[in-house]
């Protein structure tokens, strides 16, 4: 991917064309503002709007847009303008049956070829995320260190797969998800204990050898996620539109 990014960059692509670097830095842009939870679900933007926001030109915005539509994260909306995907239970059923189908053959692909080194490595780290939690003083970078740390796990056992059309797709289905987390506020600081419990679970599965216990938890952790979501979101909101 890299590699032809950069070869991208060294063509001409035309009058009035923006490097593909250019398009990719504003794909990435957006990535990290719906990651810092700065965009937000159902919001509208306009591309100029999208312009500032990003520090990018408006000829790289423009060319970003269709990227965005096709992943299914914006929708044009005639005399409104660019809104970013609103959350809706069609939307949460849909990123967690992605979610399921592609972390299972993750699951069985990383029990199969994982060395014991990366497997205690994550141990470690989430038995530090779990302590920080457990602390009785508060700590104002947990959420985003036990975000880094759950996100970096399910990223790595997808990507051991070696399958960069499938990771592509992982990762667009994670902005969907992230999307969705964000919109639920009061969801965010109860997640970390019980994500991180269910993760080592999942290690723990893994460090001994049964990748069917370790498949089942990580199964029963993704749809536990999706339930978390689900109630706080209609205790927020009242209702989910279907």
């Amino acid at each position: 991917m890299a590699r032809a990014e950069t070869a991208a960059a060294g063509e001409a692509n035309g009058k009035g064309a923006v490097p593909a670097t250019q398009r990719s830095l504003a794909y990435q842009g957006f990535r990290q503002q719906i990651i810092d939870a700065r965009i937000r679900p159902g919001q509208f933007v306009s591309q100029r709007e999208l312009m500032e926001l990003l520090g990018m030109s408006l000829a790289a915005v423009r060319e970003m847009v269709p990227r965005l539509e096709a992943a299914g994260l914006i929708r044009a909306v005639p005399k409104r303008g660019l809104q970013v995907a609103p959350v809706d239970m069609k939307l949460i059923r849909n990123a967690w049956q992605v979610r399921a189908m592609v972390e299972r053959e993750a699951t069985l692909h990383f029990a199969r070829t994982a060395i014991p080194t990366v497997i205690n490595e994550q141990i470690a780290a989430h038995e530090a995320i779990l302590a920080r939690a457990l602390a009785p003083q508060a700590d104002a970078s947990l959420e985003k260190d036990a975000q880094a740390v759950d996100w970096g796990l399910h990223d790595m056992m997808v990507d051991a797969i070696g399958n960069e059309i499938l990771s592509e797709i992982y990762r667009v289905n994670s902005l969907h998800v992230r999307l969705i987390r964000f919109d639920a506020e009061a969801l965010r600081p109860m997640q970390v204990l019980p994500a991180m419990r269910e993760h080592l679970a999942i290690l723990q599965s893994l460090a001994d050898g049964r990748a069917d216990e370790a498949l089942d938890r990580m199964m029963a952790h993704i749809e536990s996620s999706k339930r978390r979501v689900i109630e706080v979101m209609t205790q927020a909101g009242g209702h989910l539109p279907a």
